[in-house]
């Protein structure tokens, strides 16, 4: 490996746009990102979308989408089973 084309690593301040900030070694002096560990859906379990373009509004709107309104209805709809009947050539009597 030759030492003279490699980059420094340092120590870190990274600072995340919930507010959350952590120490670590990089290349860099600092860094921001959008979403952590403290934030991430993933890791805290709540649902939180990142939509830079509006695409899930437009999706929503597209296709009537109201989210638990949409699940509700479809928990209330049951189909019917049909009921089961014998044939007519079968008699049951015995």
């Amino acid at each position: 490996m030759n030492h003279a084309i490699q980059p420094d690593y340092v120590n870190c301040h990274v600072t995340c746009s919930c507010g959350n900030s952590f120490d670590t070694r990089a290349t860099v002096p600092t860094l921001k990102v959008e979403i952590c560990g403290q934030c991430h859906p993933f890791y805290t379990g709540r649902q939180k979308f990142v939509d830079t373009a509006g695409r899930i509004q437009r999706f929503q709107e597209k296709y009537g989408w109201k989210g638990d309104k949409v699940k509700e209805a479809t928990k209330k709809k049951k189909h019917p089973k049909p009921a089961a009947t014998a044939p007519a050539d079968q008699d049951d009597s015995f």
